[in-house]
């Protein structure tokens, strides 16, 4: 299985320290977010890792180099302008291949170590991952029933690690969506598979969380 992290984000809500660093190389006890997934992937034999970067990607260039250091093979898909999480999928998948492969945000921290990936099952189009609803996203992002994608179910909020079949992105636009935007399509048609993760996870988008995931951290020693 090959992996791709999205590392385009601008990261607009953690500056200034994102004035000087794409958001996905701000540090949790020393070492940058998107490092933390890579040498899990790697952990698990997920060595072909494809990046994508928009807002100061020569510096993830400069950091991970041809992710060699890691014990990985590093593709990068540079985009001019972000294009969001499915356009920036889409334009990867050239440097992705023709079976299922994983996608994580580089912008969560997850004690999560991939272990156990699901295969997909023949016909299905994605898994995604969530958790419960944190306290800033209350009515979560999408609803589960029996573990599949659905309209009325258990509400969950997305967790920005899925694995998907690359002809998930048959027929989507050209440039910039949101992936999401594929997904409701097959609602209620058991093609997409949705598991609850019982692990730490927070979305490092705010300074705030940034401090708390750090505190965290040191707590637990790690």
């Amino acid at each position: 299985m090959r992996a791709m992290i999205l590392a385009a984000g601008r990261g607009q809500r953690l500056r200034p320290i994102t004035d000087s660093i794409p958001k996905p190389l701000v540090e949790v006890q020393g070492q940058p977010l998107i490092v933390h997934h890579i040498e899990k992937l790697v952990k698990q034999g997920i060595t072909d890792i494809v990046i994508n970067h928009a807002w100061l990607g020569e510096k993830i260039e400069q950091v991970l180099g041809d992710g060699s250091q890691f014990g990985a093979t590093v593709h990068y898909s540079p985009e001019s302008e972000a294009l969001e999480t499915g356009g920036g999928i889409k334009n990867a998948l050239p440097l992705l291949g023709d079976e299922p492969f994983i996608v994580v945000n580089g912008d969560v921290f997850c004690d999560w170590n991939f272990d156990d990936l699901p295969p997909l099952q023949v016909g299905q189009l994605a898994h995604l991952f969530c958790i419960d609803n944190p306290e800033f996203n209350p009515e979560g992002d999408l609803s589960q029933n029996d573990g599949f994608l659905c309209s009325v179910g258990e509400k969950l909020t997305f967790s920005g690690i899925g694995i998907y079949h690359p002809s998930l992105f048959d027929g989507s636009p050209q440039g910039a969506f949101r992936l999401p935007s594929l997904w409701w399509p097959h609602v209620d048609k058991q093609l997409i598979k949705v598991s609850k993760l019982e692990h730490y996870w927070c979305d490092v988008g705010t300074l705030e969380r940034l401090q708390q995931v750090n505190k965290r951290e040191r707590n637990h020693g790690n």
